[in-house]
């Protein structure tokens, strides 16, 4: 996808698990890759965790045409609006309550993520979903003169 905005995270692919496994992030960018397959060059942000630095997420990314960057060592604010988005699901959704099956805290977390990308108005955004900025954004690339 092109680079629309920094502040701009429509969540396109995701894992769900029972652990943060290199396999579980490897197949977040598959889903992300197969629903977008965006042109080679691609920058796949992400903190120095070890599921990120790992050869099978990296070889991903290669073969996806993809480059990695990464945070620099203890800079918490290189991933800032990584984290903001992460605690805007956390707190009202998942932060204290206790689920009675590993489904029904995915359902949760998938409803949130549905609700994010396609209803949730976000100030940097003009006050329009994620989604919602995507799709003015990208007919705005149609119209412009070559």
């Amino acid at each position: 996808m092109p680079n629309i905005s920094e502040d701009l995270y429509l969540v396109v692919g995701w894992s769900i698990g029972p652990w943060m496994t290199k396999k579980l992030v490897a197949d977040a960018l598959r889903i992300t890759w197969f629903r977008r397959r965006p042109s080679a060059g691609l920058i796949v942000h992400s903190d120095r965790c070890s599921q990120y630095c790992s050869k099978e997420f990296q070889d991903a990314l290669s073969a996806y045409g993809m480059r990695s960057s990464m945070s620099r060592k203890a800079d918490c604010c290189d991933n800032a609006p990584t984290e903001s988005l992460w605690e805007s699901l956390k707190r009202p959704r998942t932060h204290g309550n206790r689920f009675a099956t590993r489904l029904e805290a995915q359902s949760e977390v998938m409803d949130w993520l549905a609700f994010y990308n396609a209803t949730r108005l976000n100030s940097t955004l003009g006050y329009v979903s994620p989604m919602k900025f995507e799709r003015n954004w990208l007919a705005a690339q149609t119209r412009k003169p070559a």
